[in-house]
Formats: C-alpha cells, structure tokens, sequence
C-alpha cells in the first residue's frame, strides 16, 4: 500500500458517510460474514453501488469470499468478509535492553515472532538495521514477503514525536534525538513506517486485545522507568508534543531527598522504578542490581523485597489517585517487568487510590495486571498501523491507486 507515512489515520468523512469503498469497507472489519443485499439495506446505498464497491474490495484482497447464505429459492446469494491474511505488518517494541519483532495480520494475529537482545545505547543505525534485517528473515518465515508489508509500526523507550516518528531527548536513547526513523526504515522497506512512544502501544495493544469495551483506560508500565498509555473516549492521548503520560516524572511527597536522573528530587521513578526499588534493598543491606533481582527476591519470598515492592505500589498509587480524580477511567491496568511481580505491587496500588480518589471516580474502577504481558508493544505497534492503513480515506487512496 503506498500511503503517507508517520501520520495520523485521516478521519471519517462527518456523519459517518458510505459514499466511498473506503468507508464501506469499515462494517466489514468486524469479520462477520455480509451479502450485497444485507450492505445494502444496511447503508441505504443502490445495490449496483455496493457492488461495485464490493468488487474493487475483492480486487485488493482486503475482502474475500466467505461462503453462501441460505437461499428463499433461486441462487444462493454470495457472502463477503474482511479478509485479515489479505497484508502482513511489521510490528516492533524496541526495550533498552532487547528488541521484540513480529509479523503479524491485519488482525494483529502473530505468525512469526523473535526476541533479541539488544541495546539501545547503540544507537539508531545499528538497532533499526538489525530490525530490518531480522524483520525480512520474518517474512519469510511466515511465507510472506516484502510485496504482502502493509506497514511497519515501532514502539520506543522514549519520548517521541509521532507525527514526524522522531524521538524528542531520549534520557536512556543516545544518538537517538532527532533521528529521522521513518526514513532510515523506509530505505529498505518502502511502506507506511509510523513510530511512538512505547507505553502507548502497549496501551493500544492490551485495550484491543482485552478491554475492547472499555473507552476511558490507563496502561501504566513499570519497570526501568515509569510511564502512562492514556485513551479517553476511545482515543489514545499523546498531548501536544508527544509527552502525555509521563508519570515518571511527577512528584511523590515522601521523596523530597531523592534525586532523579532528570535533575529534580523525588520524582516518582526514583522511587517506585525498578532500579530504584533494588537501589532502596540495596541500601537496606539486601544487594540488588536491577528490577530483575526484585522479582527474583520477591518470588523467593523475601519479606524485605515485598514491602519494598508495596511501598512502591503506594508510591505509584500517589500519584494515580491524582490521575484518577482527573481522568476518570473505567480501567488501570498495570504492566512492564516489575509490574509482573502481580498483587504485591498492586495492594500499594489499590491501597492508596480507594482511599485518596473520589468515591464517585472508583464506584466502578477497576485496577489489574496487564494480561497481553510482554506481547502488549507488539499487538500495539500492530494496531497502530493498522489503524491508519485501513482508515477509509488511506484504502480509498489505495484503491484509487491501484485503479
């Protein structure tokens, strides 16, 4: 599909109109099974006109045939569904210390995937060439190849600006700022390239795989740093400059003499990330390296690493009670590695935002651990392409292309 890249899917044309294929195409992404005559009474459109529609679908791929209904007498008529095997994505969630790259449907089905380790302080040239590379050996493992690539979607540690894909001052990214990933990538993959943040396709991926109903919800990773995937009224919310979400970085009472990486004191991340909780048993007598030694510790049952992890779930929760009062989601999900660690970072959680939020902004809020898990980035990098390349005006652009 050749559309324009690091962009925000166009929008439906103001009520909701079905004029195009492209906009037609959108009842069918439910996968359920259609024929002309249903489409037709369902939009209100001649039922020359969406077969036509139909037709330039079918010659894309993106709509297949999907059996007969039952007949009244005559010729059975003909159904049509989405077909989601029609094109492939890239998906990938670049980690500060490990790469995860996919190929999945337009469903966001994995067909193949590999994880690597891999660190981002090497900068861009080197993690997005090995990205390339790993990801066309994908290809081919998944019996696919560069012609079936919808587009490509990349999550990275840092803060980006997703109009452009560029990564704005990156604290653990060097050689990343400014750094042009949509182009680099696009040398040797010359489709759709859109690139964010990466709690926000692990937001979009555990909302679409697990929440779908849910329209006002918060992912909150945890782990080396801390950071919030917010989508309200369906919408994920990146703010004016991409920065939307950064908890990490918001003030926790009890931390006035604890420096940040950032420059300032008590900020959430010193306190409640994952180095930090391990910096704080450390300091207690108790050597711990990273947020991995806190899982290891905790799941061996050591009572220091449980309260340490609690106290940073009360920590955490601090700072989402203000959240909550603010934004009012139905949902807060809590995910990353030291997020993996389940209900003794989650009673801190709890704790603190039942007690501190309004009662009316809890009466029905539920708090839980991430169930997508360490596949959330890539179902969201996933997502987030196919949302713009399946918006109607990019399949309408594609199928005017294609003639």
């Amino acid at each position: 599909m050749s559309t324009p890249t690091g962009t925000e899917p166009a929008a439906t044309e103001a009520g909701g109109s079905l004029s195009r294929a492209g906009d037609l195409f959108q009842l069918l992404r439910d996968g359920k099974a259609r024929t002309r005559a249903e489409l037709a009474l369902t939009t209100g459109l001649a039922r020359s006109t969406v077969a036509s529609r139909i037709d330039a679908l079918m010659v894309s791929g993106l709509v297949g045939p999907a059996g007969e209904a039952s007949s009244s007498g005559g010729r059975p008529p003909s159904r049509f569904a989405f077909n989601p095997a029609a094109r492939v994505v890239l998906a990938v969630d670049v980690g500060a210390t490990h790469v995860i790259i996919a190929v999945t449907d337009l469903n966001g089905k994995v067909l193949a995937e590999r994880r690597l380790a891999q660190d981002v302080a090497d900068g861009p040239v080197v993690v997005l060439d090995r990205v390339i590379e790993e990801g066309l050996k994908l290809l081919g493992e998944a019996g696919r190849s560069t012609s079936d690539l919808a587009g490509a979607g990349i999550g990275l540690p840092g803060p980006v600006e997703h109009a452009s894909g560029m990564p704005v001052k990156p604290p653990i990214m060097p050689g990343w700022d400014g750094f042009d990933v949509v182009r680099h990538v696009q040398r040797s993959l010359p489709v759709p390239v859109l690139v964010d943040n990466d709690v926000n396709i692990m937001a979009l991926g555990e909302r679409t795989a697990h929440w779908p109903q849910d329209e006002n919800f918060l992912f909150i990773k945890v782990a080396t740093g801390i950071g919030a995937g917010i989508i309200s009224n369906g919408e994920l919310q990146r703010g004016a400059n991409g920065t939307a979400g950064d908890l990490g970085h918001v003030r926790v009472p009890r931390g006035d003499d604890v420096l940040c990486r950032c420059g300032n004191y008590g900020c959430l991340e010193a306190l409640a990330s994952g180095p930090a909780v391990a910096k704080a048993l450390t300091q207690q007598g108790l050597p711990a390296h990273d947020g991995g030694d806190v899982l290891r510790l905790v799941a061996e049952g050591n009572l220091q690493a449980i309260q340490a992890l609690r106290q940073a779930g009360r920590d955490l929760g601090d700072v989402l009670s203000t959240v909550v009062n603010l934004l009012n989601p139905s949902v807060i999900v809590i995910g990353g590695s030291l997020g993996q660690a389940g209900e003794h970072l989650m009673a801190g959680v709890r704790e603190v935002v039942y007690r501190r939020s309004l009662p009316l902004a809890t009466t029905h809020l539920r708090i839980g651990l991430s169930k997508a898990g360490d596949q959330a980035a890539i179902l969201g990098a996933s997502q987030m392409v196919t949302q713009h390349v399946l918006s109607p005006a990019v399949i309408e652009a594609t199928l005017q292309a294609t003639g």
